[in-house]
C-alpha cells in the first residue's frame, strides 16, 4: 500500500500571526475492542458510522474544522486503518494523513506528529486530540481550545484539557490542579479559567473517585493537549531523551531529504519505547497547565455510554433497529445488519441489557458488563476459528 505519511512533509514553511501556525492532529488508532462486534481490526471505534451515518473520526474532524482548515488538520492512523480513514476523509489533503510504521502507543505518535509539523513551521503550535470523543457543545469546545492554542502560543507552558467531572468515574485517570493560571490568559477570548497541574493520578478506586469529586481539584484527564512545538521538543530533550534525538532526525530529514523519511521511519520507529505521553512526558514536567473543558464530552468507551447520547423511549429503552419490546426496560438495541437482512427484534421481560447484531456476530451483554467486551475479544483470538471475527 502506499506511504502518506512520506507526503506529510511536503508543505509551506512561514512565519504567520497565530492563528495562521495552528495545527490539530487527530489521533486514529487503538482498536476499540468494547465495541465488538462493529468494531474490527481495520475499522475500530472512530471508524464505525454510529453517529447518524457518520464516524466519530469524521465528527471531530467536523468539531475543529471553524478553527483550524483541513490543511492544518492532520491524522495520524495504523496502516490496516489507512484506506478507511483516506475513504471516510476525502477532502482532507492527502498528505496530512500521517501512518505509522507499526503502533508504539501515544509518545511515539505524538513525536512523529510534532516532527512533521515542524517540518512545516517550526514555530508552529498543536493540539494532539483523540478521534473517539462525543462533544455536543462544539462551539465552547472550540473557545476552549483556542483559549489552549493561543496561550501555549504566548507562554512556553503545555496545556492539557480537564474534564470537570460529574460522578465518581472509575475509569478516567485523574488530574489534581492548583492555583490559578493568569500569566498570559488576561486577553483570551474564551475567558478559559487555567490551573497549574499538580499532579496525574492514576484511575482510582470508588471511595478516591467520590473524594475527588467532592474536593473539587480534580479534572477528569480526557488525553488531549496543546503546545508550541518548540516547548513539547524541549520537554522532550529533557525527559526522554533518546525520542527527542530521534524527533530532531524526523524532522530534519523531512525538510532535507523527504524521499528518506519512509526508510528512516521503517527502522527507527520500531526501536522506540512503547510508552503513553502521559507517563514519558506529563508526569514528569513542571510546566502543565490545566484548561477548564467546560463542555459535555464523554470517551464513549462502551455501547452502554454510546446509549447515553441516543434518544430512550418511555422505559429507557434505546433502539436503532425495529424492535418489539413487553415489559422491557432500559435496554440498548443496535442492528448494524443490511436492511434487506434484518429482523424485527422482540424482547419480553428483560432489563438493562446490550444487544448488538453486526452482518456476521449477534453480542448480549448485560449493562454491568459491558467493560468485559475487550476480554471477550481477547478470547476471541485464542481461537483460530473466530479470527474472522476481530
Amino acid at each position: 500500500m502506499s506511504r502518506p505519511f512520506l507526503l506529510c512533509i511536503m508543505s509551506e514553511n512561514v512565519t504567520t500571526p497565530d492563528n495562521d501556525r495552528f495545527y490539530v492532529v487527530l489521533m486514529a488508532g487503538g482498536r476499540g475492542e468494547r465495541f465488538w462486534p462493529l468494531s474490527r481490526r481495520r475499522l475500530p471505534k472512530h471508524l464505525v458510522p454510529i453517529w447518524n451515518g457518520r464516524s466519530l473520526l469524521q465528527r471531530a474532524v467536523e468539531r475543529v474544522e471553524p478553527l483550524v482548515p483541513r490543511e492544518r488538520i492532520l491524522v495520524i492512523t495504523t496502516a490496516d486503518q489507512a484506506p478507511k480513514v483516506r475513504t471516510q476523509l476525502k477532502d482532507l489533503p492527502r498528505s496530512n494523513l500521517i501512518v505509522e510504521p507499526v503502533g508504539r502507543d501515544t509518545c511515539a505518535a505524538v513525536t512523529l506528529s510534532a516532527a512533521i509539523v515542524s517540518a512545516r513551521c517550526p514555530d508552529a503550535t498543536m493540539a494532539m486530540l483523540p478521534a473517539d470523543h462525543i462533544i455536543h457543545d462544539t462551539d465552547r469546545f472550540r473557545q476552549v481550545l483556542r483559549d489552549a492554542l493561543l496561550l501555549a502560543a504566548r507562554q512556553p507552558v503545555i496545556v492539557t484539557l480537564g474534564i470537570p467531572p460529574t460522578e465518581p468515574a472509575t475509569g478516567y485517570g485523574y488530574i489534581r490542579v492548583g492555583e490559578p493560571w493568569q500569566n498570559g490568559t488576561e486577553n483570551l477570548p474564551g475567558r478559559t479559567r487555567f490551573h497549574k497541574a499538580d499532579a496525574f493520578v492514576e484511575k482510582p478506586p470508588p471511595e478516591r473517585a467520590l473524594e475527588f469529586l467532592q474536593t473539587g481539584r480534580y479534572r477528569w484527564n480526557a488525553g488531549m493537549f496543546v503546545w508550541g512545538v518548540h516547548t513539547l521538543l524541549e520537554g522532550l530533550r529533557e525527559h526522554q531523551p533518546r525520542i527527542h534525538a530521534a524527533a530532531i532526525r524526523w524532522a530534519e530529514t523531512a525538510r532535507a531529504r523527504p524521499g528518506r523519511l519512509r526508510v528512516l521511519l521503517t527502522r527507527e520507529y520500531p526501536e522506540l519505547p512503547r510508552i503513553s505521553i502521559d507517563y514519558a512526558l506529563m508526569e514528569k514536567a513542571r510546566n502543565v497547565v490545566v484548561a477548564d473543558a467546560t463542555f459535555d464530552w464523554d470517551d464513549v468507551g462502551s455501547w452502554t455510554a454510546l446509549a447515553r447520547h441516543l434518544p430512550a423511549d418511555e422505559h429507557g429503552n434505546v433502539w436503532k433497529a425495529g424492535c418489539i419490546a413487553i415489559d422491557a426496560s432500559n435496554n440498548f438495541v443496535y442492528d448494524d445488519r443490511p436492511a434487506s437482512r434484518r429482523t424485527p427484534v422482540a424482547l419480553v421481560g428483560v432489563r438493562d441489557m446490550v444487544l448488538v447484531l453486526a452482518r456476521d456476530a449477534v453480542l448480549l451483554v448485560h449493562k454491568d458488563q459491558a467493560q468485559k467486551v475487550r476480554d471477550l475479544v481477547r478470547t476471541l483470538e485464542q481461537h483460530p476459528q473466530y479470527q474472522k471475527l476481530l
